[in-house]
């Protein structure tokens, strides 16, 4: 019996995952869980074999807490589904250690064959998914440039950057200058929208 955790914000669709996976034999859902704290939770206390995790939600992205799943339940594989699949997002994911990737658009049986896939050891990328990420390219932001702009995406002034992200406004303005400069976007609200579109950030 293969044993599942499912994370997903979205009552509804967690809610038809655990049934659609109910009715196989040999996969039993045996934790739900509603954010990516939630679900870290849930993993420490029921130790599945599998999360399938989706990839945005409130807290934790599906990414972050497959990556916090690696030493947290070192036998559990992830499975991260989403409806806004990016090519950077792909990236992470894989580098996070996450076994299987795929939308949220795939057939229920394509599901629970990745499921079982994963569970076995073995790895799924949807392969438009993966065609996309070849096409598009590595992200051309350092890490510290990813992080200020994605801190800057709730419209934060300067400052409040600054104290976040633990540097001098200075600091803050070149790294975002310096970004905005590499996505050829004419300000950093314009660089938060190409990084996003392609999943650097």
């Amino acid at each position: 019996m293969i044993r599942v955790l499912l994370a997903d914000d979205e009552n509804l669709i967690r809610s038809a995952l655990a049934a659609l996976l109910a009715l196989e034999d040999d996969l039993e859902v045996v934790a739900q869980a509603a954010s990516g704290r939630e679900a870290l939770a849930m993993a420490r206390a029921h130790t599945p074999d599998v999360a399938v995790l989706d990839l945005q939600m409130p807290d934790l992205d599906g990414i972050a807490v497959a990556a916090e799943l690696r030493g947290l339940v070192p036998g559990c594989r992830v499975v991260v589904v989403t409806g806004h699949g990016r090519p950077g997002h792909l990236k992470r994911a894989l580098a996070a250690g996450v076994r299987g990737f795929l939308p949220k658009t795939v057939p229920a049986p394509v599901l629970t064959d990745v499921v079982r896939t994963v569970a076995g050891g073995g790895r799924y990328v949807d392969p438009e998914l993966a065609a996309e990420a070849i096409s598009a390219g590595d992200s051309p932001l350092t890490p510290r440039e990813a992080d200020v702009l994605e801190l800057a995406a709730g419209g934060a002034p300067v400052e409040e950057i600054a104290a976040r992200a633990h540097l001098s406004p200075g600091t803050v303005r070149n790294h975002l200058s310096s970004a905005a400069g590499k996505l050829g976007a004419v300000n950093r609200h314009a660089a938060v929208e190409v990084a996003r579109r392609h999943g650097w950030i």
